[in-house]
C-alpha cells in the first residue's frame, strides 16, 4: 500500500520534549502534550514551548475543558490528574471503589462534560475497561467488554458512537453506541489492523478517521465508506516515530500534529480537510 503523503511533508513543530505520548489542541490556541516523567507542555504554533506543570507520574492522554484546565491520564499515579492553567495539580478520579484505575490511557469529553476514560489494563492481559466521569468527578464503570488494551478514543461526528482503539490480540478500532439513557453498547468492529499496534484516533470534518500506530510508524485514514488508506509511513522512524497519538491543531484545525513517543518531538503537516472540533465543556 503506497502512502498518500511523503514523510518529507512532515516538519518538526517542537523538539526537546520527554518522549511525548499524547497531543491535543486547547481552546486557548495552544498545543498540549505530556512527558514520561509527568511533564505538561504548552506549545505555540510557532514552536515555542513551556513546561507548565508536572504530575509526578507518566502523562498519557490528555484533554481540556472550557477554562483551559487539563485532564491527564497518568499511568504512574493510576489516576486522572487535573492541572489548572496556573499549573496546580490535583487528582480528579482514580476509578471506583470496586474497580480502581490500573492503566488510565486516554480521555474524551462529550458536549455535556462527561469524561470517557479508557483503562488499558495490563499488556496482553485482556482486562481493560471504560469509565465515565460525570462533571465534578463522580465515576462509573460503563463497560468491561473493551478488554484488549483499549487505548486512544474519539467521538464520531454525530456523537452517537465512541470509537476506541484496541491495541492487542485483535488490533484495530471498534465503536460503542452511546444511548440517550446513558447506556454504552457492545463493541462493533470498525477496522482490523493486523501486525500493528494502533494507538490514537482523530476525525476530520468530513468524517474520515485517522489512526496512528505506535508500530509500524504509520498513519492510516479510514473513510466513512470503510475504505482504508495509508496516509503516511516512516520505516526509518525518524520524523514519524512511534506516533502514539495525533490531533488537528491550529485556528483552522488543518495542522495535523503527531506525538513521537520513541523520540523527543512533535511532527506536523498541513491537511486539506480540517479536523472535527473537540468539546471544551464548562466544568464547575
Amino acid at each position: 500500500m503506497d502512502a498518500l503523503i511523503s514523510t518529507t511533508a512532515f516538519t518538526t513543530l517542537v523538539g526537546g520534549l520527554d518522549h511525548p505520548e499524547c497531543v491535543t489542541w486547547g481552546p486557548d490556541g495552544y498545543v498540549y502534550a505530556g512527558g514520561e516523567a509527568g511533564q505538561i507542555y504548552r506549545i505555540g504554533m510557532d514552536g515555542s514551548c513551556q513546561e507548565i506543570a508536572s504530575t509526578g507520574g507518566f502523562a498519557l492522554g490528555l484533554c481540556l475543558d472550557h477554562s483551559g484546565t487539563i485532564y491527564v491520564c497518568d499511568v504512574g499515579r493510576r489516576a486522572i490528574m487535573r492541572v489548572t492553567p496556573q499549573g496546580q495539580v490535583a487528582p480528579y478520579t482514580s476509578g471506583t471503589p470496586d474497580r480502581p484505575m490500573v492503566n488510565p490511557n486516554y480521555p474524551v469529553f462529550d458536549r455535556n462534560g462527561n469524561l470517557y476514560v479508557s483503562d488499558s489494563g495490563g499488556w496482553l492481559a485482556d482486562d481493560g475497561c471504560l469509565f465515565r466521569v460525570r462533571p465534578g468527578g463522580q465515576t462509573e464503570l460503563v463497560s468491561t467488554e473493551l478488554r484488549m488494551f483499549p487505548n486512544g478514543m474519539a467521538l464520531g461526528p454525530d456523537e452517537r458512537y465512541l470509537y476506541v482503539v484496541l491495541s492487542t490480540t485483535e488490533p484495530g478500532v471498534v465503536r460503542v453506541a452511546l444511548g440517550d439513557d446513558g447506556s454504552v453498547g457492545s463493541p462493533e468492529r470498525v477496522v482490523h489492523l493486523p501486525r500493528s499496534v494502533p494507538d490514537g484516533l482523530a476525525f476530520d470534518a468530513a468524517g474520515n478517521l485517522y489512526i496512528s500506530c505506535y508500530t509500524p510508524n504509520a498513519i492510516y485514514r479510514l473513510s466513512p465508506n470503510g475504505d482504508l488508506a495509508l496516509l503516511a509511513e516512516d520505516w526509518q522512524a525518524t520524523q514519524i516515530a512511534a506516533p502514539a497519538n495525533l490531533a488537528f491543531c491550529g485556528d483552522d484545525r488543518r495542522t495535523l500534529v503527531l506525538a513521537s513517543l520513541s523520540r523527543w518531538h512533535l511532527a506536523c503537516t498541513r491537511m486539506e480537510i480540517p479536523g472535527l472540533p473537540l468539546h471544551y465543556p464548562v466544568i464547575a
